[in-house]
């Protein structure tokens, strides 16, 4: 175990972390203010992802691609929200949660109608398919690298738009007391749709982004939504801060836990077991993690105060 493996480690953790955020602040944000539990919003991370793949495919361009997908996306959750979720509002959370479970399954099918079972590729852009010296022994691949500017950037953005402007204080007020916000004007359905809106689009980025160094497939989506529910739990329901946190602690321990507990059950099991153990044990550390956050701060690290 290197200083330069812990590096890398630590940024791939960062980068993962960082696209964790980017799903995972729509989806507390929708949930805060709107009070709505959609398991939908990882079939709008797919979405992304294979948007992005088809545009990339017909024009080349990258760039094209992403803001394809977060356009197209964006306009697949005005459609949703307008047409299901508005009305899901006004029901209980078990009927949320079978509504939006129902979207998951009809999008798995469309998706297998257009473009079939077999997962789809999505090839990164050639300007940033080499690896960046970092270190004088550490190549990092360029379009990680990448990924992680554009998480920072994000992430900043987002925070400036909740913080600074006027629609940001609108959803703060939203995600800590919505009827109060209700009774001091504010135009709660047109809040909702774009809020909505909002983490749809921040979820077709994610899934634009991590298609070319994961798989794009039919039910990508449900695999990510539980890392990002924990995400949220862990930083507090409502809060972009929590999220952001809780996002960066689940992509850190997933990421070292898969990486360094191999290394280190090879010094007491056989390179077998240390294999098939490893990860799955990396992956129990996160719910763990979760587990001893609500033991201590049931609320999360971060709530949206009321």
């Amino acid at each position: 175990m290197t200083f330069t493996l812990i590096v890398e480690q630590l940024l791939n953790g960062l980068q993962f972390g960082l696209m964790l955020f980017l799903i995972a602040a729509g989806l507390t944000l929708v949930f805060g203010i709107m009070d709505i539990m959609n398991l939908a919003h990882g079939s709008l991370y797919m979405a992304g992802a294979y948007v992005a793949a088809e545009t990339m495919q017909r024009t080349g361009s990258f760039t094209a691609a992403v803001l394809v997908a977060a356009v197209a996306t964006g306009a697949v959750g005005v459609a949703l929200e307008l047409t299901l979720i508005r009305r899901l509002a006004l029901r209980d959370h078990l009927a949320q949660v079978l509504g939006t479970y129902a979207v998951i399954l009809i999008a798995n099918d469309l998706v297998k109608m257009i473009w079939g079972p077999a997962p789809v590729m999505l090839n990164m852009p050639a300007v940033l398919s080499g690896p960046v010296r970092l270190l004088p022994d550490l190549l990092y691949p360029a379009y990680r690298l990448m990924i992680i500017v554009f998480g920072v950037a994000a992430a900043a953005g987002l925070y400036w738009f909740v913080t600074r402007t006027r629609a940001g204080v609108l959803v703060r007020a939203g995600a800590s007391n919505r009827q109060m916000a209700t009774l001091m004007g504010v135009r709660v359905p047109m809040l909702f749709l774009g809020v909505f809106v909002l983490g749809a689009m921040l979820a077709a980025l994610a899934g634009a982004l991590l298609g070319p160094i994961t798989s794009v497939q039919v039910g990508m989506g449900e695999e990510i939504l539980i890392l990002v529910l924990v995400c949220i739990v862990i930083g507090g329901i409502g809060s972009i801060r929590g999220a952001f946190v809780g996002a960066l602690l689940v992509g850190m321990v997933d990421t070292a836990g898969r990486a360094f507990l191999p290394m280190l059950l090879r010094q007491v099991f056989s390179p077998a077991v240390a294999s098939s153990v490893g990860p799955t044990l990396a992956a129990i550390a996160i719910y763990v993690l979760m587990a001893a956050v609500l033991v201590f701060r049931p609320s999360g690290l971060f709530p949206a105060r009321g």
